[in-house]
């Protein structure tokens, strides 16, 4: 995972521009410590902050056709290298760098390769021929892009908003699946149309063992590194089944002949938390060595605003859960671990949230999958790469594989529904999928554990730590006045409105606060989904516990519930015509 930053048709090409792109490209250093690369011509920039996973002694960035007519700078991994390599063989490459093939590919088909690239990428490039460039990014959105415009008429692309914010007028975060031409009259297009994309309902009959294969596929491919590496367990089923897989192939993979054969594992957590029991059976069962991390819950809040900084959004759930991931992911680096598997994808493809319970048939449940899958960059994504770029360490997900989501979401969705009166649990297909009793993947209880969200299975009181510690910076005059003060985004509680202020201090501008999603959420749902039970429109938390009657661990249905009123969290009570809140935020 590295840095990216271009600047296209600026009007100036002075030392002076030249040294300002170099300061800003220097705002992503931490995402790619290992070198630092920059190629001008003429008004165009294209600079590079690499953190090197693969051939870490050549290749360096950006990257070049034979001529050097064609720079290209990328953020990501191609998994699929060697085989565009082959249908490239009257190229000529200088580097190891599964990137290189970018700029060649461009030369071959021009702008119709993307969707050759399997991987997760960000990328831009400059045919220096007519000056013309392309931008993408890759399906889901695993990696982080920014798109600006300056008011000298330039274009802007990075990675992280804090490398363009404060120099361009505008900005947005740049679509997943998408591409940006300058020759198609800077049209945004989408060169990513799955089926599953229509939101039209698949018919395709469950076969556990087709969609196991495809998984273990997406995660063996995602064992090409060159450096040491490792797998991100919290002892939930998505982490628990990467580790599996990662720990029953490794010792095929090339990774083994340079790292060793015994797959390392991380977790975080509180002292006691569940997360760190889980993990460290499941670790004991797949004989991996495994890395257990503590952390209280005031050095969670003591770094809040530092990982605000980094994650660059106001997003509760992203918050609550990007903190822990962010300590653990300084413990990580600080063992010489540049790439991680993570689990992240799982729930949004299967309805592995608990609200899915009380999805009211299978193409409410499909839609809700489908709308989750295309907000990833906005939560999940966002925060498994920015959380771990934070410490120059690369986070891979397998469960958004391109051909696994493929293979999950063409299965009818009937098979996904929650049904207890015949024994399915959450992402039961999953579950179901990996249940086999010659050389089991895990044992069964850790196959079947309750779905539990990363913000609270690292400890249930680092969230009401959490709450707490918003209810001592926020009165309750604050909250009342929250629509005034943030009316795009209103913060709905004491927690929203903490972080909010963080975010604005760093990124005062509008454009900023807009790349930020809102709207109300139970346990994680879209705004849409609260239509499935009106008590979930009551309590709208985003926590697993939020989940009253499904989470094993639900907040008590009697406590108060703070109502929405005009976009704010208020309770009913007034005084002498003013809102005062009288009890937590979010209980």
């Amino acid at each position: 995972m590295c840095g990216i930053l271009a600047v296209l048709g600026c009007l100036d090409n002075s030392q002076a521009k030249r040294a300002r792109i170099v300061e800003l490209s220097r705002r992503l250093r931490h995402r790619g410590p290992d070198w630092s690369g920059l190629h001008c011509y003429q008004d165009c920039y294209l600079a590079h902050q690499r953190l090197a996973i693969i051939d870490p002694a050549s290749g360096d960035q950006p990257l070049y056709n034979e001529d050097k007519s064609v720079a290209v700078t990328v953020n990501g991994e191609i998994y699929n290298h060697q085989d565009l390599r082959a249908k490239l063989k009257s190229h000529e490459f200088r580097t190891g760098s599964d990137c290189e093939v970018i700029a060649h590919l461009y030369e071959e088909y021009g702008e119709d390769f993307v969707d050759m690239l399997d991987g997760m990428f960000s990328f831009v490039l400059l045919d220096t021929r007519d000056k013309s460039f392309i931008a993408a990014r890759d399906a889901i959105g695993i990696t982080p892009l920014y798109m600006g415009w300056g008011l000298d008429g330039s274009i802007w692309f990075a990675s992280e908003m804090k490398a363009l914010s404060d120099d361009c007028e505008r900005f947005i975060s740049f679509p997943p699946g998408y591409i940006y031409s300058s020759k198609q009259a800077g049209q945004l297009r989408r060169w990513y149309n799955p089926p599953w994309y229509s939101e039209s309902i698949a018919s395709t009959p469950y076969d556990p063992s087709v969609l196991r294969d495809a998984f273990e596929k997406s995660v063996v491919k995602r064992l090409m590194t060159d450096v040491p590496f490792g797998v991100l367990l919290s002892g939930g089923l998505d982490s628990s089944l990467v580790a599996a897989v990662a720990s029953r192939y490794l010792a095929k993979s090339e990774a083994a002949r340079s790292w060793g054969s015994q797959l390392h594992t991380f977790c975080i957590g509180l002292k006691g938390s569940p997360d760190l029991r889980a993990a460290r059976e499941v670790a004991d069962y797949l004989g991996t060595r495994h890395h257990e991390f503590h952390f209280t819950v005031q050095e969670g809040l003591d770094a809040i605003e530092e990982v605000i900084y980094h994650i660059e959004t106001y997003d509760v759930t992203t918050i609550r859960a990007s903190t822990p991931m962010f300590l653990m992911s300084r413990k990580i680096k600080s063992l010489g671990v540049k790439m991680v598997i993570s689990g992240e994808g799982s729930d949004e493809i299967f309805g592995g949230y608990l609200y899915f319970h009380k999805a009211p048939n299978k193409e409410e449940f499909h839609l809700e999958t489908c709308r989750k899958i295309k907000a990833l960059h906005l939560y999940d994504c966002l925060r498994a790469n920015k959380s771990t770029s934070a410490w120059g360490v690369e986070a891979r997900v397998p469960f958004l594989d391109k051909h696994f989501i493929n293979v999950a979401m063409d299965i009818d969705p009937d098979w996904k529904m929650v049904k207890p009166e015949i024994g399915r649990m959450e992402k039961w297909i999953l579950r179901n999928a990996f249940d086999v009793e010659e050389k089991p993947y895990l044992p069964k209880h850790i196959l079947y554990r309750q779905k539990e969200q990363f913000s609270d299975g690292v400890g249930y009181s680092w969230i009401d730590g959490l709450k707490d510690h918003a209810n001592q910076h926020v009165s309750d005059a604050m909250l009342a006045n929250a629509s005034f003060v943030y009316p795009e985004n209103t913060p709905m509680s004491k927690e929203a409105y903490y972080y909010r202020g963080i975010f604005e201090k760093f990124f005062p501008k509008s454009a900023a606060r807009s790349t930020v999603p809102g709207g109300p959420s139970v346990a994680c749902s879209t705004a849409k989904a609260l239509e499935w039970d009106e008590a979930w429109s009551k309590n709208p938390d985003p926590s697993g516990r939020a989940a009253l009657g499904i989470h094993a661990a639900a907040y008590d249905a009697a406590e108060p519930v703070l109502q929405i009123n005009n976009g704010n969290m208020l309770p009913e009570k007034l005084q002498d015509g003013i809102a005062h809140a009288t009890t937590a935020a979010v209980v």
